[in-house]
């Protein structure tokens, strides 16, 4: 685990000179200094500070870091030093006789500096996010800005494949991100690998990874000091540079990580091509494939693709090579997509047309047996098909009734005329059965109404058999802004197609159709980050207890004792042919006794008619057993409403955040506060007892942004949370040090007020207590508070 500290807490601070040229630097702001930047980076040993200027170099080699803050401070009032810089690894110390704890103002030819030879170990993996602009000239805000976004993705990417967290720094032009490492001077071109894996996967036209530095010697901006790139205008001002954030514990990045890095993309070719070369610049473009950036690698090019063809859960990390021999190497650099993998045959084969076979095509499937659809209208007329299909769904996966129930409904919700649809936002931690929750209830469904796997909005469209009625289940995909606007058109038209116009690769119209009454489930550690689409989904958790892990295990144990045969579940065939009949047709749904239903709370105004679907799916799915009126419509009952308030209250309870819209993880977290009885906690405190890195519990307290949508976290969502920014010093190797630090206030009665659990009930109805329990109880649930059967 690890925990940072907030050096400053504004990325576009005034610039360090007056906009007009010719100004000397203003002082630096409290935590801007060259001593805190020192203390930062070197924890002893000998470093060489060295300042640029236009006609000459000046250079000094230091042991004591408050005289080296010193001497830094007033060079940097001299207008002519361009930029201040400092060895970041370890130098020979026998260097500090040649200029000890002083500087020497311009060197002439025979005064060294520190050489590659001089480095006695490697200390930090420099990483420079170079806005890409004319040579001599500082950066605009937009470039800077743009730097400074690069290395929160860098950073973000780099925490995924187990990096701790960076010191992150504002360079004055551009952005720094320095992990530490503990290499030899010689380190067989790991930190050389790491830049160029960096600068391939994140350079483009705009902001650059400056793979120069790689030399063990290289000099690195001291921060507190300003950089003086060409004249200071008002268009490109000259900055200081500055800390933005440092670890309270700096761990070390391993060599095995960094060689991971290093060797992600290939750099030998793979197997020429048999059967003519492939033009690969020209193959992208002819099958759509857009391009973000183009350089030479290994003798031949590497193309950055704009979008993942392998997953829509991120755009960034795909690219493809083309070797001189002419042999393909395509890839993602996400390990979901095979962490750099050979993936050029797969490629090829998602976007080439396969050849026709000559032989004859497959003989149509064998009609489903008649005894399926037999069982399948008895238990519609006479039994309950939920129970039927909860019990079908349990062999397969243990617990998580209610959302399986929330499925269940989902489902129903097609056939219902006047229903906007039921879609279904399912969230847990990874590995607690969120996927094979959804993947069982789908082999309940006919093949023909499911779609399931990677889809891009983009495969959406251009799916030529998607069926009225079908069910799409997004599992731990992060949705696209046309993603998110998609799934909200589906949901506000839910009764019509979606069309969507575009232009093929030959400039032609095209019309493209997702059919009507299609439902979304989508399956997520986190939100889908977007509140709209969040307000029309079901809100559900998955069951993440130790509890319910004894009980999988349990059923592991048992599945892998038992003898079964090679057929599928003749059950499962009835429940495909239940689905069939309800499709068959679908019906208007009338509640008489809708203006009689009371909400305890309703701040969500979308979630009475969560209800008022779940009602009418309840009906839907027992139409055989309810009155019809002269209409047609089919008549919902007291029945109805005890099953869909039951299945309300707990994705307004236990089992799901309908209400408060919060994810299982910031259920957890809230609660873990409420129960220490803080009134006020940090990151750091709430890390620890959660057992979570810093990273993770600072996005949920905060939320984060991403090249595809900003989630919200806590502090969005919950009127019990609120941030105190404070000041604090700290002495850090006889310096004193101000940093920021962020507290959190908790306000334990504005949380119980927020999440009172939410009641629903019939105005004529007696006292609720006094209610039966109803259909399908789901464990945990509380039998007093299912709800009324008449």
């Amino acid at each position: 685990m690890h925990s940072t500290k907030k050096i400053h807490g504004s990325l576009h601070d005034p610039p360090c000179a007056n906009t007009r040229p010719g100004k000397t630097a203003a002082s630096p702001s409290t935590g801007d200094t060259p001593a805190q930047a020192l203390a930062a980076l070197f924890s002893g040993g000998v470093v060489e500070v060295r300042a640029l200027g236009d006609y000459a170099t000046h250079s000094g080699y230091f042991d004591d870091f408050a005289r080296l803050a010193a001497c830094a401070e007033a060079l940097d009032t001299d207008p002519e030093v361009r930029g201040i810089y400092v060895t970041l690894n370890e130098v020979d110390p026998a260097l500090l006789a040649r200029r000890a704890n002083r500087v020497k103002m311009r060197l002439t030819r025979s005064d060294a500096t520190t050489s590659d030879a001089d480095i006695v170990r490697r200390r930090w993996l420099p990483v420079d996010l170079d806005p890409v602009r004319p040579g001599g000239v500082s950066s605009t805000e937009e470039e800077h800005a743009a730097a400074l976004r690069r290395a929160d993705a860098i950073a973000r990417w780099l925490d995924e494949q187990g990096f701790p967290e960076p010191i992150r720094a504002d360079s004055g032009n551009g952005a720094h991100l320095l992990y530490a490492v503990d290499l030899p001077n010689d380190d067989g071109g790991l930190v050389k690998g790491v830049l160029a894996t960096l600068d391939a996967l994140f350079s483009d036209e705009k902001v650059t990874v400056d793979t120069a530095n790689a030399n063990a010697a290289r000099i690195w901006k001291l921060y507190g000091t300003c950089s003086r790139k060409g004249d200071n205008t008002a268009e490109r001002p000259h900055r200081r540079a500055k800390l933005l954030s440092v670890p309270e514990h700096a761990e070390i990045v391993t060599a095995d990580k960094l060689r991971q890095i290093a060797t992600r993309l290939p750099t030998e070719a793979p197997t020429p091509p048999t059967g003519g070369k492939i033009d690969l610049a020209t193959w992208l473009s002819e099958h759509g494939l857009a391009v973000r950036s183009t350089r030479p690698w290994q003798g031949g090019t590497l193309h950055v693709l704009a979008d993942c063809p392998f997953s829509t859960a991120h755009r960034d990390g795909a690219f493809a090579v083309q070797f001189p021999n002419g042999a393909v190497h395509a890839g993602c650099h996400h390990a979901s997509c095979g962490g750099g993998k050979q993936r050029w045959p797969e490629l090829r084969a998602m976007h080439e047309p396969k050849k026709k076979r000559k032989e004859a095509p497959p003989p149509n499937p064998p009609a489903p047996d008649p005894a399926y659809r037999e069982k399948a209208l008895a238990i519609l007329e006479d039994g309950d098909p939920i129970a039927f299909l909860l019990d079908t769904f349990h062999r397969e996966h243990v617990g998580d009734t209610i959302v399986a129930e929330c499925l269940i409904m989902s489902v129903a919700s097609q056939s219902v005329e006047n229903t906007n649809g039921l879609h279904v936002a399912i969230s847990g931690n990874s590995g607690k059965g969120k996927t094979h929750a959804c993947t069982t209830m789908l082999t309940l469904i006919p093949e023909t109404f499911r779609l399931t796997g990677t889809v891009s909005d983009k495969a959406l469209y251009y799916h030529d058999s998607l069926r009225p009625g079908t069910v799409f289940l997004f599992d731990d995909v992060s949705l696209s802004d046309d993603m998110q606007e998609l799934l909200k058109s589906a949901t506000a038209g839910f009764r019509e197609p979606i069309e969507h116009r575009t232009l093929t690769t030959e400039r032609r119209l095209r019309v493209c159709t997702i059919p009507e009454r299609c439902v979304w489930w989508l399956a997520k550690v986190e939100s889908v980050g977007d509140d709209q689409v969040m307000n029309r989904m079901l809100t559900v958790w998955i069951d993440d207890s130790k509890e319910q892990d004894e009980r999988v295990l349990a059923h592991m144990k048992m599945a892998e004792a038992e003898r079964r045969g090679d057929d599928e579940d003749a059950d499962v065939h009835v429940c495909r042919a239940i689905w069939e009949i309800v499709k068959e047709q679908t019906y208007h749904v009338r509640i008489p006794f809708s203006t009689r239903i009371s909400f305890r709370t309703a701040r969500n105004r979308r979630n009475p008619a969560m209800l008022f679907d779940l009602i009418k799916a309840s009906a839907l799915l027992h139409a055989c057993r309810r009155d019809r009126d002269e209409d047609g419509s089919l008549i919902a009952d007291r029945e109805d409403f005890a099953y869909a308030r039951r299945l309300f209250l707990a994705i307004n309870g236990d089992t799901g955040g309908q209400e408060t819209k919060l994810t299982r993880n910031e259920a957890a977290a809230l609660e873990t506060v409420k129960t220490m009885g803080w009134n006020a906690f940090t990151v750091h405190m709430l890390q620890e007892t959660l057992g979570l890195s810093y990273q993770q519990t600072y996005r949920l307290l905060h939320g984060y942004t991403n090249s595809r949508a900003t989630h919200a976290g806590i502090l969005d969502k919950c009127p019990a949370v609120s941030l105190i920014d404070a000041t604090v010093a700290e002495e850090r190797f006889g310096i004193e040090m101000k940093r920021r630090e962020h507290y959190f206030s908790f306000d334990h009665r504005a949380y119980r007020d927020w999440m009172a659990k939410a009641d629903v009930w019939i105005d004529d109805d007696p006292d609720p207590s006094t209610f039966a329990p109803g259909l399908h109880q789901g464990g945990g649930n509380d039998p007093a508070a299912e709800g009324e059967r008449s």
